[in-house]
């Protein structure tokens, strides 16, 4: 059994969590630097952006990350440290700053920030912070959610979750924290995530979790049709829980993977609602599609719309707009078959529009979240996506983004 747990990233035995206001954000009631710091070795894994100009921290991420362990992760907001002079240096700078305060290798370090592309990363004022980084480093509930918030850029709320389970007979916890709100679209996204947990288990096995994970989730989530250049989810684990540790597939992988799923699955979602400018979360299902790819791609397709978007921001039950989002998804299907409906309120089937209660469907649309439910046909694929509406606000937000 699956329960939901607080403390974020420091649920889990070993993990200690910080974040500081450094000053790469002007306001200093901002934090911008955050640390997750394990307390022995842990198996590490992680997955990137697949945009083809992602930022040289990731490279060096992926570099340090080539054994499969690591003992931190180290992130900035204010600055994505892309594109910009001295980059790569800049960040292995901070790797370096980090490892002489707390004693370790440098590629040891998860390393990335998120901000504005383009502009020098300050990293003087990020290695004048290390000392007060590394000692407010706590295992409470309180520092998880500090480091939550320092990883937030356009944000409007931080991302955490935790869950606690069992294997082989010992208690196991594993949690998040996450950032996410604009430039995000399948394939990663505009989104940082950060996971711990005490599972004892293979770096190769951490790795395919992950990635299966991250399919699961993240690469569900579509905000705006931008992906990133910063875009990554890791995870630390330490192995302090003491079960039998995991080296292939089997019933403790599959009950690992769940609670992957679940805390990645909540934070995906809380990601989706905090969309720049958004009103409401949409959740678009999908069933009856050829395979899971196809219902994956159909559900990906409706939720990244921007016409379904700004429908579903007017409450208009405009159900063509769904239907034409799915022709163009890639995913093979019979437009004649399909049905749509908002939430329990059918407004199609067998691909011709049904008389229905517009009143009743402009109030199911205009709640907080939003239910598209979708039957493609006959066959055995099915898959969730998740986006939010567009509104006038995501244009005003990103119009002056850089001021």
């Amino acid at each position: 059994m699956i329960t939901e747990i607080p403390g974020g990233v420091c649920a889990a035995q070993g993990f200690r969590a910080s974040g500081i206001h450094a000053g790469l954000k002007k306001n200093p009631e901002k934090p911008d630097l955050a640390l997750i710091a394990a307390d022995c070795p842990c198996a590490a894994a992680a997955v990137y952006t697949q945009n083809l100009a992602a930022a040289t921290p990731l490279a060096l991420t992926r570099r340090h990350l080539s054994g499969g362990f690591a003992r931190a992760a180290l992130v900035n907001s204010g600055n994505a440290n892309a594109w910009a002079e001295d980059s790569l240096a800049n960040a292995e700078r901070c790797c370096r700053a980090l490892a002489a305060e707390m004693g370790i290798g440098e590629n040891e370090i998860i390393v990335n920030s998120t901000g504005v592309i383009g502009r020098r990363l300050p990293v003087e004022i990020i290695e004048a912070a290390m000392p007060a980084l590394v000692q407010n480093l706590a295992a409470s509930p309180a520092a998880s959610l500090a480091a939550a918030a320092a990883i937030m850029t356009t944000d409007t709320k931080p991302k955490e979750a935790a869950v606690g389970f069992e294997l082989s007979g010992k208690p196991v916890r594993l949690g998040a924290i996450a950032k996410g709100s604009g430039m995000l679209h399948p394939n990663m996204a505009t989104m940082i995530a950060l996971l711990t947990t005490d599972c004892a288990i293979e770096p190769a096995l951490l790795r395919k979790a992950l990635g299966e994970s991250a399919r699961l989730s993240y690469n569900r989530v579509s905000v705006d049709g931008d992906t990133s250049t910063n875009d990554m989810c890791a995870v630390l684990a330490s192995g302090l829980a003491g079960n039998r540790a995991i080296a292939g597939p089997g019933e403790d992988y599959g009950n690992f993977l769940d609670a992957m799923n679940r805390v990645n699955l909540k934070l995906a979602r809380l990601i989706a609602a905090d969309g720049e400018g958004a009103t409401k979360l949409i959740t678009c299902r999908v069933e009856g599609a050829n395979s899971r790819e196809d219902a994956e791609a159909l559900s990906r397709a409706v939720v990244a719309s921007a016409l379904v978007k700004a429908a579903m921001f007017g409450a208009d039950a405009n159900w063509g707009r769904v239907l034409c989002a799915m022709g163009y998804s890639g995913a093979p299907f019979d437009p004649s078959r399909v049905g749509i409906a908002f939430s329990d309120l059918k407004v199609c089937e067998g691909g011709m529009g049904l008389d229905f209660d517009e009143d009743a469907a402009k109030k199911l649309l205009s709640g907080k979240e939003v239910y598209i439910n979708i039957t493609a046909g006959g066959g055995p694929g099915e898959a969730e996506a998740y986006g939010c509406d567009l509104t006038y606000d995501y244009v005003r937000i990103n119009g002056d983004y850089r001021s």
